[in-house]
């Protein structure tokens, strides 16, 4: 029996830090703060440097929820975004979480939807469990291909 309590845990924890992956995209693209909060934990670290210098800008490494949300909010307010995940490799280890998954995101000029630019990019994710759920706590984003208009990102 514990045996299948334990397999019902690891899908439960699984799929609970997915759903903190989707919250962290559908808070982006939905233009929601409160929903993309709920995904970082208060000191968390958003570092977007490897895929950034592929796409040949600078970004700095974010630390802070407050500092990570209103840097996405504001940088990619003139932006229509999409961001779809998959392939999530989860592992957890008791109160800590560790994802490998492939995020496809699509920038859109919001003034000129000719200008377009779209990325795919690996994230690696380390999550906290808190009373509230899952929270990311670090992640490095890399890329693997864009395409379009980097110039649409000269903004961020």
């Amino acid at each position: 029996m514990s045996l299948h309590l334990n397999a019902s845990d690891t899908l439960y924890d699984t799929n609970a830090v997915v759903d903190t992956l989707y919250r962290f995209a559908a808070g982006i693209d939905l233009r929601d703060r409160a929903l993309l909060s709920s995904a970082f934990t208060e000191d968390a670290i958003s570092d977007f440097r490897p895929a950034g210098a592929k796409a040949g800008f600078e970004y700095p490494v974010l630390q802070g929820r407050e500092t990570i949300v209103e840097a996405l909010s504001t940088s990619l307010g003139g932006l229509d975004t999409t961001h779809s995940f998959s392939n999530p490799r989860v592992v957890v280890d008791g109160d800590t979480a560790r994802v490998d998954v492939l995020v496809e995101a699509q920038h859109v000029s919001s003034v000129d939807g000719a200008r377009q630019y779209l990325m795919k990019n690996r994230y690696d994710v380390v999550l906290a469990r808190r009373d509230a759920g899952w929270e990311i706590k670090h992640v490095i984003v890399d890329n693997v291909w864009r395409t379009g208009d980097p110039g649409v990102l000269a903004g961020i």
